[in-house]
């Protein structure tokens, strides 16, 4: 048996054992796979159960901007290391398996068919309406699916719109009507460090005004300008978003006519957070680097997200970016609600993500929370985090046995207590790329002992126009309609 067979013992065995522990090993992958959703699942089912036809016994809760779901999700994102959209994503998949694919899960419990697998019949059933059709779906798929082996997602696909087509053609997402699909993203998991891909799909006329007009700014500057057309080309999209007709050359020679400065000053501001070490060589190096000089272990981070890589920093300092010392607060608490400007860069440069278990949502968006809320907390930076929205809200508005607890540290370190009791530990994100940063700050002033507790304000919390199972519904609603009529 594959499980007999320890990692070390591998290379002495024949190729027919290794493949036997790959095969196996990869259906014990997709049982633990499928208990972990399970356990997602009992999980939703306890706090977030399906609206009942009776409005009256619908969860007030649920009409919050941070409703139960998003409650839930915290728990499991928290749980799992990742942020609240993919909680949210393995929530709705946990969902749909235990709901909607009883006869498909029972396959990938036993480990007979993988995850991928499973989130693609998931998704590509989502819009099915009806008890009936989608038990029938249910059994099609589940009875094919062993059967399907090793093939391309386009034919998996293609087989399971086929199911559809035979139980439920409005419910068959009509993937080749490109209109629909239509979008502009950034960013990929394997882009690399200092870059960002951009792809998406376009009306064919906007496609070339958009090349045209790049080509034409890439090839505005000197031809002793060393980028290639394509570097070029990527700085021109950069400038026509800040608002510039054209790029700086990068020539160096004396008398270019056009030797225009930075494109970016003056125009978006984006903060960046380097390590002075690595600011001052950058400074150096932007000018000429020194014979026998070496680069800066440590690379500087965008606020908002990404890594810049030493070779960048030292051309955004060339280029005229603006460095500011990042100087430590004052030590005593400033008497407004609001902290300061200064005090704000220090606390988004000291966290750089919102500080909720798993969140990696970028600090530049994220609201400045008090852990102690004032004011009986002070506005002091020992009292001060990042958080986003959703978390904020939860933070603020989820109370009592429902409700998460913190206690923050003088060194940004936050100690999180979930509702089951379980507690998880952040830390600033400062800490993790700069070690060298020592973001400790002075400990909280005693509380103003003539201030009241703030009075609970869930009467606050931003409301939904009608519940998320509703909005969900009124989508696959739509989406039918819309496939009915193609």
């Amino acid at each position: 048996m594959f499980d007999n067979t320890p990692p070390d013992a591998l290379s002495a065995a024949d190729d027919a054992v290794v493949v036997d522990a790959v095969e196996g090993w990869a259906r014990a992958e997709a049982a633990a796979a499928a208990r972990r959703l399970a356990a997602i699942g009992e999980l939703v089912q306890r706090h977030c159960p399906a609206d009942p036809d009776d409005q009256d016994l619908v969860d007030p809760r649920s009409r919050w901007a941070c409703d139960p779901w998003d409650a839930t999700a915290a728990q499991v994102g928290a749980a799992l290391g990742i942020s609240t959209r993919r909680a949210s994503s393995q929530m709705y998949l946990a969902q749909s398996l235990r709901e909607r694919l009883p006869k498909v899960n029972d396959l990938f419990l036993m480990g007979r068919i993988g995850a991928r697998l499973v989130s693609t019949i998931s998704w590509r059933t989502h819009c099915v309406v009806g008890t009936a059709a989608m038990e029938a779906i249910d059994a099609d798929i589940a009875h094919a699916a062993e059967q399907w082996g090793a093939l391309s997602d386009r034919k998996v696909e293609t087989l399971i719109d086929i199911v559809l087509d035979a139980h439920d053609p409005q419910a068959r997402e009509w993937f080749r009507q490109a209109a629909r699909t239509m979008d502009v993203q950034f960013g990929k998991p394997e882009d690399e460090s200092g870059t960002r891909s951009v792809w998406g799909r376009l009306f064919a006329t906007h496609a070339e005004l958009i090349e045209r007009r790049l080509t034409a700014i890439a090839r505005a500057v000197c031809d002793s300008d060393p980028r290639t057309i394509g570097q070029r080309r990527a700085e021109a999209m950069g400038a026509v978003f800040a608002g510039m007709d054209r790029i700086a050359c990068q020539c160096a020679e004396p008398g270019c006519p056009n030797s225009t400065s930075a494109v970016l000053k003056g125009s978006v501001i984006i903060h960046v957070v380097a390590d002075r070490n690595a600011v001052d060589q950058g400074q150096a190096q932007a000018q000429a680097r020194p014979a026998g000089s070496s680069r800066p272990r440590t690379a500087a981070l965008m606020t908002n997200g990404g890594v810049i890589p030493n070779p960048l920093l030292e051309q955004l300092i060339r280029d005229g970016a603006q460095v500011v010392p990042l100087n430590p607060p004052c030590e005593e608490a400033e008497p407004q609600y609001r902290p300061s400007v200064k005090l704000q860069r220090f606390v988004r440069c000291r966290d750089l993500a919102c500080r909720f278990p798993g969140c990696d949502v970028p600090a530049e968006v994220c609201d400045i929370d008090h852990a102690i809320a004032y004011p009986l907390g002070a506005t002091h930076p020992s009292n001060l985090r990042c958080l986003c929205r959703k978390h904020h809200l939860l933070r603020t508005f989820w109370t009592d046995e429902d409700g998460w607890h913190d206690r923050q540290l003088p060194d940004g370190t936050i100690v999180w207590t979930a509702p089951t009791g379980r507690t998880y530990t952040t830390h600033p994100g400062a800490r993790l790329y700069f070690p060298d940063w020592d973001v400790t700050t002075a400990a909280l002033p005693p509380a103003d002992a003539g201030a009241s507790a703030p009075a609970r304000r869930s009467l606050l919390m931003p409301r939904r126009r009608r519940t998320r199972a509703a909005d969900r519904a009124q989508r696959i609603k739509n989406r039918r309609a819309q496939n009915d009529s193609s």
